[in-house]
């Protein structure tokens, strides 16, 4: 049954954690990190630019645990450092010494502690829409982690996520709402990010020490009319990575892979043609 499912990539088992991956193209190896939004997957986070950045390069897309098709033990705690060790367990795994990373959202955070922990491993960083440093948790991300299940919260948070309110569409809504509501998947979303959800934020933070001692090349991309991880944020990036470079983009919210796709893929194809 699950060859029809686009969301099912490969499969394999580390430490317990049995982690579902898409593995597309061949060259330098970029890793992508979704975000963290109720019914996220891999494949639902990348599905417009995985196959354009596989023709180039070779492209893992793994499920992180506690979202999507990944599944953990009922002991497993999730926690930056153990996403950092399933990161660098799964590049371990398929054999890849050095990778980039794009990072959406929750996924930039663990890209920079990821970059933070293992600096030898890490190529270079894009951040879309990027946590990262501690700032006032918005309305719309309180929104996003304290989601219950119902077609009207899911058409409210996709109008949340979207600048232009036109890809919130029925067929959208009743997608994402059908991801949220699959199995254990709200039970397992709930238990991540609790109330009060500043801490979840605070969490995923470096510190301002550790985002300096970052030295690889940064690429900032975020939309100005983000309403989930606020336009601010990136510039406070900015200002903490000694080599990042911050592309705002103009009438865009968090989605920029979805919203501003040939503009998104324009900035990753020309950073990782530029020399280190």
């Amino acid at each position: 049954m699950t060859q029809n499912v686009p969301e099912i990539g490969d499969s394999i088992t580390l430490d317990g954690v049995d982690i579902n991956y898409h593995d597309q193209g061949q060259g330098d190896a970029i890793l992508l990190i979704h975000g963290s939004g109720p019914g996220v997957t891999a494949w639902a986070n990348w599905r417009l630019v995985l196959p354009e950045l596989a023709t180039t390069h070779r492209v893992i897309a793994p499920d992180m645990a506690g979202f999507g098709y990944t599944q953990t033990p009922l002991e497993y705690q999730t926690s930056p450092e153990n996403w950092v060790a399933q990161v660098i367990g799964l590049m371990d795994a398929l054999e890849i010494a050095q990778f980039s990373i794009i990072g959406n959202s929750f996924g930039g955070a663990i890209a920079l502690r990821t970059a933070s922990m293992y600096p030898d491993r890490v190529k270079k960083l894009v951040l879309m829409g990027s946590v990262g440093t501690s700032f006032p948790i918005s309305e719309g991300l309180d929104k996003v982690w304290g989601y219950q299940p119902s077609h009207e919260a899911m058409r409210e948070l996709i109008g949340v996520f979207a600048y232009d309110q036109s890809i919130v569409t029925d067929d959208l809504v009743e997608m994402r709402y059908r991801a949220s509501i699959r199995a254990d998947v709200q039970e397992r979303f709930s238990r991540l990010f609790p109330a009060p959800r500043q801490q979840g934020v605070d969490m995923l933070a470096l510190s301002d020490a550790q985002l300096n001692a970052i030295r690889m090349p940064v690429a900032l991309v975020h939309g100005r009319d983000d309403r989930v991880i606020p336009f601010r944020v990136a510039e406070m990036l900015a200002e903490k990575l000694p080599n990042a470079t911050l592309y705002p983009i103009d009438q865009c919210g968090h989605w920029v892979q979805i919203e501003k796709k040939q503009q998104f893929l324009g900035i990753v194809t020309r950073f990782m043609e530029e020399s280190v």
